[in-house]
């Protein structure tokens, strides 16, 4: 266990919980309505949605996978250190840095109201990648 996880569960940003399939499912669709959504953004040019959205799809993704492990998180961060260090080897260090660069670029989106359309491109294409792979995992249809 990595140092940056056992801090978080010090820290309580990182719970140990009751978690159900029904949650873990209703995460996936969260993903897959997110990811929906940020295609009809892209489609109409509203970039930043599109970016924010597909953001979204990776988080829901993610967070359904450390539902799965009985984990709860409580922030952005907690989640994104919780993956790598649960899922590395599952879904990659590509797909987790991925996954970072996207928060990053929704952040960026949010409040510093700088995005682009390769950005929300690309996060959308890695928010498709995670989801599949994430029902790969869980064994969700």
């Amino acid at each position: 266990m990595s140092a940056k996880f056992r801090q978080l569960i010090f820290d309580r940003k990182l719970v140990r919980a009751r978690i159900t399939r029904d949650m873990v499912v209703n995460e996936i669709e969260a993903a897959a309505a997110d990811l929906d959504d940020s295609r009809y953004s892209l489609q109409n040019k509203k970039l930043k949605w599109a970016a924010i959205q597909a953001y979204y799809s990776m988080f829901h993704s993610a967070r359904a996978l450390l539902y799965n492990k009985g984990y709860r998180e409580k922030s952005h961060f907690a989640l994104s250190v919780a993956i790598e260090e649960l899922f590395s080897r599952e879904i990659g260090l590509s797909m987790i840095n991925s996954f970072r660069n996207a928060m990053d670029l929704r952040q960026e989106a949010d409040y510093g109201l700088k995005f682009s359309e390769a950005g929300a491109t690309e996060t959308i294409e890695n928010a498709e990648k995670l989801l599949a792979r994430a029902k790969e995992i869980l064994k969700i249809k």
